[in-house]
């Protein structure tokens, strides 16, 4: 997920997913609280590249390539971030095997903390970090979508009927939702190799030497402690365009035998995207150099108005237009789910736990997230919302992380499964959760008072659950 906030901002084999996560395929049990399992393997491998492939691909390059310059340094930032994320989803996938409950990282947390927590993530989630990237996703493919019709009308118009569309088509049922969301995902990966293979095929310009030579450093003014600064300021953006495959493990109480599909759908989906990201920004040297993709604004439509002229540029705003409507698509279908258990754990309200008895999915859950980000995508202070928050969500993930300690225990001491493997545990795991108590560092160093705003917003959630909780709370009382 990655919007203007971006900081100034296809697989490996199936058999080393299961020699890295063994477990034994098995019968899927009932799904919960009349959720259907309907989920396979492609389905969750396509939603977690959809959750993380957004617009931002088209143009934190460039973020990057400004901090950086040096090819082999670019390629170097971009497959530490890429691994970085994929022991992240080492980590979700040991995670989903223990507990493959529906709200994934929302009952992660309530079981390994305390339901306060889980409430305060799901707070957020409702009020701030989905609906507003919703509202700012949905604003931008409005605006390339009318400069692909030449229509006229005004964004937030086209912004508020994509939601009601994609929310209407996943109160078709999870299966009708899932296959939108496959289709997306399907075209988005057809626009991103496109513009890589007119990167190598169309365009003349050599191949750039990827080697860092001795004379780099002089040649940008840069110590080698500047060097390392700004490799790690450039990691920032890249983490935000790697994250959002977590949002996958929302479904977990719709994936048929969620002990093998959910945690290598995790896998193979973030080795996906790690091989989208390095073959287009690959392409994108090749194509214009580094010093051109750092001065570029957008790099994508600069290769491919190099490569085919006009109807480069064309094509660019309709993959951007498509990769809007898919992270739309995926935010509808996945997060609702969240509010559906909050519901359902008595700290919501009840009707947002009502499931129709036809589809089988939280229509309510649906509707009701649909209508905060329209609110939003009207108010126009969805990049403002998105600044706020973005440090916070962080928080979370670093949480559910340290999490895993927590379940390895408790599993071990009542006689549970410990047949899981994070590649490198603890040391990988510790790593990671160090890498992203960097980038919230790195926010509230950067943005102070949109990141204080951002965890004023999280903590007035405490007192709210606190409301909701007894049996005979005010709010309780009202519904």
């Amino acid at each position: 997920m990655t919007t203007e906030a971006e900081l100034d901002a296809m697989s490996p084999d199936r058999d080393r997913a299961e020699a890295v996560v063994p477990m034994p395929v098995q019968v899927s049990k009932p799904a919960e609280e009349g959720l259907v399992r309907r989920l396979g393997l492609f389905d969750m491998t396509m939603l977690v590249m959809g959750c993380v492939v957004g617009t931002g691909v088209f143009i934190i390059p460039s973020t990057v390539a400004r901090q950086l310059r040096s090819p082999l340094l670019i390629l170097s930032a971009w497959l530490t971030g890429g691994l970085i994320s994929l022991i992240g989803a080492f980590i979700y996938a040991e995670l989903s095997c223990r507990r493959p409950n529906v709200g994934g990282q929302y009952a992660y947390l309530r079981e390994a903390y305390h339901p306060a927590v889980s409430f305060v993530y799901g707070w957020c989630l409702l009020l701030v970090v989905q609906t507003g990237a919703m509202a700012a996703v949905a604003i931008v493919s409005a605006r390339y979508l009318n400069e692909l019709t030449h229509l006229r009308a005004p964004e937030w118009l086209v912004a508020v009927c994509a939601i009601s569309v994609l929310s209407f088509v996943n109160c078709l049922g999870v299966r009708t939702g899932s296959t939108t969301q496959d289709i997306f995902m399907l075209l988005k990966i057809a626009v991103i190799l496109g513009i890589i293979l007119c990167g190598f095929l169309l365009l003349t310009r050599s191949l750039p030497s990827l080697g860092l030579s001795t004379h780099a450093v002089p040649a940008h003014g840069k110590t080698n402690w500047e060097l390392a600064s700004a490799f790690g300021t450039a990691m920032v953006p890249i983490l935000f365009s790697y994250g959002g495959w977590q949002m996958a493990t929302f479904l977990g109480g719709e994936v048929r035998n969620p002990k093998t599909n959910l945690p290598r759908g995790l896998i193979i989906g973030v080795a996906g995207v790690i091989a989208l990201y390095l073959g287009f920004n690959f392409v994108c040297i090749h194509a214009i150099g580094a010093s051109g993709l750092a001065t570029s604004i957008a790099p994508a439509s600069d290769i491919m108005r190099r490569a085919i002229g006009d109807i480069g540029a064309s094509v660019i705003a309709l993959g951007i237009t498509i990769s809007g409507l898919g992270y739309l698509s995926q935010a509808t279908l996945t997060s609702p789910r969240v509010y559906f258990a909050m519901a359902r754990d008595g700290v919501f309200f009840r009707s947002v736990a009502w499931l129709h008895p036809r589809t089988r999915v939280p229509i309510v859950a649906i509707i009701l997230q649909g209508f905060v980000a329209m609110v939003i995508a009207v108010s126009g202070k969805y990049d403002q919302i998105l600044n706020y928050v973005m440090s916070v969500e962080m928080i979370f993930i670093v949480l559910t992380a340290g999490s895993v300690f927590w379940f390895r225990r408790t599993d071990r001491e009542v006689g549970g499964s410990t047949d899981y493997a994070i590649p490198g545990h603890p040391v990988t795991t510790v790593f990671f959760m160090v890498g992203d108590i960097f980038v919230i560092i790195a926010l509230f160093y950067k943005f102070p008072m949109n990141s204080l705003i951002g965890l004023g917003i999280a903590l007035l959630g405490v007192p709210i659950y606190f409301l909701w909780k007894p049996e005979e709370s005010p709010i309780q009382r009202l519904i």
